[in-house]
């Protein structure tokens, strides 16, 4: 990423360089002389440290600029530099966040190469995200390292309380992960960091508060308020805190309307976030606790050919809270975490109709407790740690009956009659191997859970890079590097025990288990970073809902278990500073960004078996985005999204349809100064109103939207 960079006035002098045997260089089995430390170490620190504003001390002296890419990631249990790193990880950063035409979390991942981003409704109203042909429930989300799986579905998780301008990088492991984020990362992991945006301060500082205040409008009634403020003090000597709180407001009248000439697409949504962190020389503790309110018209989401209702509503609550902590001093560096979330889901089949269906209340509570550890030694970096977490749910309609009902749902005149408990256990161990230009990770994980009776299990998994080329300047990168890892995923309550209007789980279904080869090249240049990916996938028991059109009105879409899915499948990306290749045409922060992504399933369907999700996948897709500006302070990017996907559906009314491929063009022109920004933004600019994500679930045409954000500082 191409970012501004601090001018220094005054001498920096770095305290925790330390001649130690467990000290990170120790571990390259050399002597390292270490001469300019101002870019080498911002590059190597961890990014969630690093605030993403441009520090100005002197604005009289020339802005630099750099290629900043060497931030930590955590593609592993050890901490390393995305340089060291030998699993590939892809980061959209916050500069990537800002120049974007979106206004959620999902929709940015539209942008990411592997990630296949299902909508059914405008604005993330609600999102299916998945991983290189996976389906939204084999993928791993995280806030800032805590899994905020929702164990009912899938298809609610990236409800996030914190605010898109939060975010300082979304990170997106590709392939199983649960070696470095545990089980459930069947496919791949979506890791979500936050930033408090501390601004640094002099001895002579004591605090500093900034607030950032955002109103947007748009198309189909849509608007938007919220706000973020940051307050960074200096006590005593050595301790520093920073604290951020926002919130936000959004609500839309929604693209379209039932047969009755209701609303049926609308929503209305707060959300509310704080994080904190305290740090000094020996610990660094921090914390965060948000809350996401939303409700939606839900249209003909879950109808079905036998079932053909458009005015649905849902309605979920989110709470999320988390308290982590982080050594920095000792032989060995220890990293607990505990954490609690609570999701609340209210479903009706018909919209303020319980008489005609009841409606469907869920709460499910989440407990986790986890604890990571690592140290240097003569033969490298060594990881170690384990993780308890239980889930809970009660339900009106998933899980076991109970003997007598249990407390009233929130809201309503219903009881939870249903619940189901389970803990999952796992351990993990990981080595890494870091030497001048190879790095070598592998580690396993062990895992149960107590909703099996199967024993412990152990999934391993293996990283291997070589940087086959390395300027000295390192103004040239061409890395080598392969990985083999396993993982599992245990089904979800919904794919158990939901039996309503369509369709019918099974609660019996198997865990699935992915084992998955990866080897490619990567490239990077002053001016091109370049990558290209081949990798296989072996699933075994992988679940799906399943239709058989042939049975007619008695046809029902059933949860079961796939023997084996085997895919192999092909990612190659490419950003490109443009101004390096056409001086006179471009200025320095212009670029043009190019991926293209390719799956091939083994796996064929019967005629007349319809799959919801695990044999409908994007066979192909790709992604251009050109960021230039064009006066003063004036920029453009235009993101272009074309996409080919396996797969059929059935219409309402019967007809067995093949998902035809489609493109869609968004556009954002912002301009940006220091303190206030005004941009607007076209969605779906072609104005394309035929193109079908999901069957039988109507998508927007063209829609607007324009805003301001105003920067306050005290």
């Amino acid at each position: 990423m191409h970012r501004s960079v601090f001018q220094k006035r005054e001498v920096i002098v770095f305290h925790q360089f330390k001649r130690k045997g467990w000290a990170l260089f120790a571990c390259l089995g050399r002597e390292v002389v270490i001469s300019v430390l101002s870019v080498a170490t911002l590059s190597a620190t961890k990014a969630a440290n690093i605030s993403d504003e441009v520090w100005r001390t002197d604005s009289t002296q020339t802005t630099k600029e750099i290629w900043l890419g060497d931030v930590g990631v955590t593609g592993s249990r050890a901490p390393l530099t995305q340089s060291q790193a030998a699993r590939m990880v892809t980061v959209l950063s916050h500069d990537d966040i800002a120049q974007a035409a979106v206004q959620s979390v999902n929709d940015l991942l539209k942008l990411a190469v592997g990630v296949d981003v299902r909508q059914r409704g405008a604005f993330g109203l609600q999102t299916d995200v998945s991983i290189r042909g996976g389906t939204q429930e084999q993928i791993m989300v995280l806030l800032n390292g805590i899994n905020i799986c929702d164990p009912q579905t899938g298809h609610n998780v990236m409800d996030l309380p914190c605010q898109l301008d939060e975010i300082v990088r979304v990170e997106v492991l590709e392939g199983p992960a649960g070696r470095a984020y545990g089980t459930s990362s069947l496919v791949g992991a979506i890791n979500i960091v936050t930033s408090s945006h501390e601004k640094h301060m002099t001895k002579d500082e004591k605090r500093a508060v900034t607030s950032d205040i955002n109103l947007e409008g748009g198309s189909f009634g849509y608007a938007k308020a919220a706000f973020i403020a940051n307050l960074s003090a200096l006590q005593l000597s050595s301790l520093h805190t920073q604290h951020q709180l926002s919130s936000s407001y959004q609500r839309s009248d929604g693209f379209s309307r039932s047969k009755a000439g209701t609303l049926n697409t609308d929503y209305s949504g707060l959300k509310a976030f704080y994080q904190g962190q305290m740090d000094n020389e020996q610990l660094t503790v921090s914390w965060h606790a948000g809350i996401s309110d939303k409700g939606w018209g839900s249209g003909t989401f879950y109808a079905t050919p036998r079932w053909q209702a458009d005015d649905q509503y849902e309605h979920t609550t989110k709470i999320m809270t988390a308290l982590q902590a982080e050594t920095k001093q000792g032989a060995i560096h220890f990293h607990p975490a505990i954490y609690w979330n609570q999701y609340r889901d209210r479903y009706e089949g018909y919209r303020n109709q319980p008489d005609k269906m009841k409606y469907n209340h869920n709460r499910c509570n989440i407990y986790g407790v986890n604890l990571n550890s690592y140290f240097d030694w003569k033969a490298g970096r060594t990881a170690v740690g384990a993780e308890i977490r239980n889930e809970d749910l009660e339900s009106g309609n998933l899980g076991e009956p109970y003997s007598e009902a249990k407390m009233k749902a929130r809201g309503a005149n219903s009881k939870y009659t249903r619940g189901i408990n389970r803990t999952n256990l796992s351990a993990h161990l990981e080595h890494n191997v870091l030497l001048h230009r190879l790095t070598l990770s592998a580690g396993v994980i062990a895992a149960k859970s107590s909703w099996s009776d199967a024993d412990w299990k152990l999934y391993p998994g293996v990283d291997i890079s070589y940087r086959l080329y390395d300027s000295d300047d390192s103004s040239l990168c061409i890395k080598l590097f392969a990985s083999y890892n396993t993982s599992l995923r245990l089904p979800s309550f919904t794919e158990m025990y939901y039996k309503l209007q369509g369709y019918a789980a099974d609660p019996h279904l198997k865990p699935e288990e992915m084992s998955a080869l990866e080897t490619g090249a990567q490239l990077t240049s002053s001016f091109l970073r370049a990558k290209a990916t081949v990798w296989h996938h072996h699933g075994r028991n992988m679940i799906d809902w399943m239709m058989d059109t042939r049975l007619g009105d008695s046809a029902v879409w059933q949860s079961v278990n796939h023997t084996r899915i085997n895919a192999t499948g092909f990612e190659a990306s490419a950003v490109i500073r443009l101004q390096q290749l056409f001086p006179t045409l471009f200025k320095p922060s212009s670029y043009l960004s190019l991926s293209y992504s390719y799956i091939k399933q083994d796996k064929e369907l019967e005629e007349g078996l319809v799959s919801q999700y695990a044999l409908e996948y994007l066979r192909h897709k790709l992604v251009a985005t050109l960021h230039t500006p064009i006066w003063h302070h004036l920029s453009l990017t235009l993101n272009t999204r074309w996409q080919d996907r396996v797969g059929k559906y059935t219409t309402f009314s019967g007809e067995v349809c093949d998902y035809k491929p489609f493109a869609l063009v968004d556009a954002r022109l912002q301009w940006q100064t220091p303190r206030y920004t005004l941009y607007a933004e076209a969605n779906n600019l072609l104005d394309n109103r035929h193109y079908v994500d999901y069957g039988n679930v109507p998508q927007p045409g063209i829609w607007f939207i324009a805003g301001v954000k105003y920067k306050l500082q005290f």
